[in-house]
């Protein structure tokens, strides 16, 4: 389950065919932090920048903390829990735009924060619902990534501890992204493919002051 990312910054946008967003966003995130998120902006085929929550705001939720539990959808349950199942009913699907995502993995029985990217240090876009919420009379938009069971991947089934399941984010790739930010809650699963060939990953530990701004939270 991935609780940790480094979003795509604003002077790579051109390498997804995309404008900069207009907006500021941390370089390392999690759950509870604003970030972007692309959208289809209807009824042009278009696609546009908002700022959003990591960690799913429902529309019940009376405050934010309820994103450090619901930053991940499983593909399997999505439809059916109460935190995610309005947004994948309306098919409100989105696309994360990131550098890399970190994940654990144990050595010696101690976790260690791995970063996981493409091999040619490209951007890549990750598959998400989102939602619409008013909280304290204020619009706040939320996402969850959405994943798949890994324990069978040869690359992503090394993360995480031993004895836990093993999970993967879905990457949507460019000649998909359009077709992912326009389909229907019956045609999503044509999407949910394992990770890709063209990943690696590397030992990163996590810098001092990140680490006390993430207990911060």
């Amino acid at each position: 389950m991935c609780a940790n990312f480094k979003p795509m910054s604003k002077r790579l946008s051109p390498q997804l065919n995309l404008l900069a967003a207009c907006f500021d966003y941390a370089d390392d995130i999690y759950p509870g932090h604003d970030c972007p998120l692309l959208f289809a902006k209807s009824p042009q085929d278009e696609i546009e920048w908002r700022s959003v929550k990591f960690g799913m705001l429902p529309k019940w939720a009376k405050d934010i903390e309820i994103c450090r539990s619901t930053y991940n959808a499983r593909t399997e349950t999505v439809h059916e829990k109460p935190s995610f199942k309005n947004a994948w009913a309306k098919g409100q699907f989105a696309l994360i735009p990131v550098e890399a995502i970190y994940e654990p993995r144990y050595i010696n029985a101690k976790a260690q924060r791995w970063r996981i990217s493409r091999q040619d240090q490209q951007p890549f876009t990750i598959a998400a619902i989102y939602e619409n919420s008013i909280l304290n009379g204020e619009q706040v938009r939320s996402m969850s990534m959405l994943t798949i069971n890994a324990d069978q991947h040869p690359f992503m089934s090394q993360f995480h501890h031993p004895k836990d399941e093993k999970r993967s984010i879905i990457v949507i790739p460019e000649a998909s992204r359009r077709d992912w930010l326009h389909c229907q809650p019956h045609e999503a699963a044509d999407f949910f493919q394992a990770m890709p060939d063209e990943f690696m990953a590397e030992y990163c530990p996590r810098p001092q002051s990140i680490l006390q701004n993430s207990l911060d939270l």
